[in-house]
């Protein structure tokens, strides 16, 4: 397959990006034309951002797995579609190529029938990285069930409040996952959860550790065993229409509640796989390897929807990048000839602080293309990246994009458009950005700093929040009359480059990873001694931010480095390691002002280690707790 729609110089980008904003409807029915549809389109755009109100190809009818699977199978059948790399390397790595994933996505599509599952029923599902996973994923689309994804690391409470909120009655796990030196017990962790979740009646367990798990009779059943009772090799593709939902994923928020982002099968399909031919320049048969987890939104897009719409192989890794030592990632694309690497900055900058031994005996010719993604690159990263890993001899596309946007929103093109260390660059053709103010008038000069807005609508915009569009309007569209705002600002140079710097609201980038501070602070106050807590980000090296808590404390025991270990183990426990501080500051109180409200300004200045410059501390109610608070700052 090759791609018409693929963007070969500068020109022709400033052509394409002109087009999508000019005759937005004309752009995209020209690339929208490359798939198959069962029903096409009588409306390819329809949108308003107040209510907001968003629709992409209307009338049309499809399925996304048509695209990912069946229409590969003419002239790449023989192809791999996966490649999966145990975590352990010393395993048997698997081939699956589009052939074999038709047959085992349809066998498992029958597997979910047979299980009760139909069109529209949410299904969470929470599995390591096999490829189990993908096929679980590409089952649910097939049928036309709503697939609900939960990153392997998130605790049992926050497994239960992802599945009340999307009421999914059913449930694919394994009872285990490999991560570097861990097992990770995930069927143990889901009946923990299950606990508070009566109304889910079925569990599909995957066996894959053989680690001892309880199977309720009349609730769980063993994957294995029920694709044994499947002798049809294959399964009708539900016909969905083009705004029924695909998927829900959850993301923090500034509000401790996380939030279920809902993308559609049509727009979604369409702009990730535009974005994945064009940022990347993707050849065919190349090796595409992302190492990001499904959990997370970039899994999603780039490991199975974007790379596989493409007819790409796409490479699936169950590790960790130093497991079993720091040049994992380096062995892995030596073995496969890997061509393209995506990758996030806080796993750049962990492995840089292992020196260059790791890369010892590394060849890393075969890359052609290398990125990141997650939070901004910083400039020291960025030049290692080039000179160790690239060779100074790869593009490197710096992608910034959030999972309410479905794909990459800024970025520069391979070698097509101009990159700058630690700037996204240009945006991607449909994408409109603009900086405003805090009132939100609009910054039309360069170099300036704003925050970062979307003007119109692009094919994969978040069309709700599940269950709850209020909260969707009121978190992307109510901030600024008319716009999308991405909750970051901006800096924009003098050639209209943007370089993203930072969340604007109360969410942390933790490598990668949003966290909201009030999940966190919640979890926190859960612990028995805790009274109260304040969370706030402050510059890490490796993670980018890390997690600094302030935490008033009236319990027992008087070991601070044991209160801390045990509030640490508190917030593992409710939300999962991921939201665990990086320093925890034990306080006699807070910095509030005369109303109540805490001053996190402050907190962010101390944690940040600007003891000199706090800014006017004339509204608060006690000042002495400022001098105490930076005295015993960690």
């Amino acid at each position: 397959m090759s791609y018409p729609y693929q963007i070969k110089s500068l020109e022709a980008y400033q052509e394409a990006w002109k087009k999508s904003i000019d005759a937005p409807a004309d752009f995209w029915s020209e690339i929208a034309n490359h798939f198959v549809w069962k029903k096409p389109w009588q409306n390819i755009l329809d949108w308003e951002f107040k209510t907001p109100a968003i629709k992409w190809f209307e009338g049309a009818q499809l399925n996304i797995t048509e695209n990912c699977i069946d229409r590969h199978l003419k002239d790449k059948a023989n192809q791999p579609a996966i490649i999966w790399e145990p975590n352990n390397p010393n395993d048997a790595h698997r081939l699956i190529t589009y052939a074999d994933l038709y047959e085992l996505v349809n066998q498992f599509a029958h597997v979910l029938q047979n299980n009760g599952i139909k069109k529209g029923d949410r299904v969470c599902i929470y599995m390591g990285m096999i490829p189990e996973l993908a096929v679980a994923v590409l089952a649910c689309a097939r049928i036309g069930a709503i697939h609900s994804v939960i990153f392997g690391g998130f605790s049992a409470q926050s497994i239960a409040d992802r599945l009340q909120d999307a009421q999914a009655e059913f449930v694919i796990t394994c009872d285990g996952a490999f991560r570097g030196p861990k097992d990770i017990p995930l069927k143990n962790v889901i009946d923990d959860a299950l606990v508070t979740c009566p109304f889910v009646k079925r569990v599909i367990v995957y066996m894959h550790t053989k680690t001892p798990v309880s199977m309720l009779k009349g609730r769980d059943v063993w994957w294995q065993e029920e694709v044994e009772k499947i002798e049809d090799k294959h399964f009708p593709a539900a016909c969905m229409e083009a705004e029924d939902p695909l998927f829900i994923l959850y993301t923090s928020g500034s509000t401790g509640k996380p939030k279920g982002v809902v993308h559609s099968c049509a727009g979604y399909m369409v702009y990730t796989n535009y974005t994945f031919v064009n940022v990347f320049q993707y050849q065919p048969e190349e090796i595409f390897f992302c190492t990001a987890d499904i959990g997370w939104i970039t899994g999603h897009s780039y490991i199975l929807y974007g790379p596989l719409s493409a007819g790409a192989t796409s490479l699936m890794f169950e590790g960790i990048p130093t497991f079993p030592d720091a040049g994992r990632f380096w062995d892995i694309i030596d073995k496969y000839k890997v061509n393209i690497l995506y990758t996030a900055p806080t796993a750049i900058r962990s492995l840089m602080a292992f020196g260059l031994g790791p890369l010892q005996n590394k060849d890393l010719g075969s890359l052609r293309v290398i990125g990141t993604v997650g939070e901004p690159i910083n400039e020291e990263a960025w030049h290692w990246y080039d000179e160790h890993i690239g060779k100074k001899n790869c593009p490197i596309v710096d992608t910034w994009w959030q999972t309410e946007t479905g794909g990459v929103m800024i970025s520069n093109l391979a070698g097509i458009t101009p990159a700058k260390p630690s700037f996204a660059t240009l945006p991607m053709p449909g994408v409109e950005p603009l900086l405003v103010d805090e009132k939100g008038n609009e910054i039309k000069e360069n170099n300036v700093t704003g925050n970062l807005c979307i003007r119109s609508a692009w094919p994969s915009t978040i069309r709700t929040t599940y269950g709850d569009h209020e909260r969707c309007r009121t978190n992307y569209f109510a901030t600024y009359d008319n716009l999308y705002f991405t909750g970051d600002g901006a800096y924009r140079d003098e050639n209209g480059f943007y370089r993203i710097t930072g969340r604007v609201d109360d969410v942390l980038n933790v490598s990668g990873h949003r966290i909201g501070t009030a999940e966190v602070e919640n979890a926190i106050n859960m612990h028995a001694g805790v009274i109260e807590s304040a969370v706030v980000g402050y510059p890490h090296d490796v993670k980018g931010q890390g997690i600094y808590a302030y935490v008033i404390y009236n319990g027992l025991h008087g070991e601070e480095e044991l209160i801390r270990k045990d509030i640490a183990a508190t917030v593992t426990r409710v939300i999962g390691p991921i939201a665990k501080p990086d320093k925890i500051q034990l306080v006699s109180g807070l910095p509030k002002t005369r109303s109540g409200k805490i001053m996190r300004r402050i907190l962010r200045k101390i944690a940040e280690g600007e003891l000199e410059n706090l800014g006017d501390t004339s509204t608060l109610l006690d000042s002495a707790v400022v001098d105490e608070i930076k005295n015993g700052k960690i």
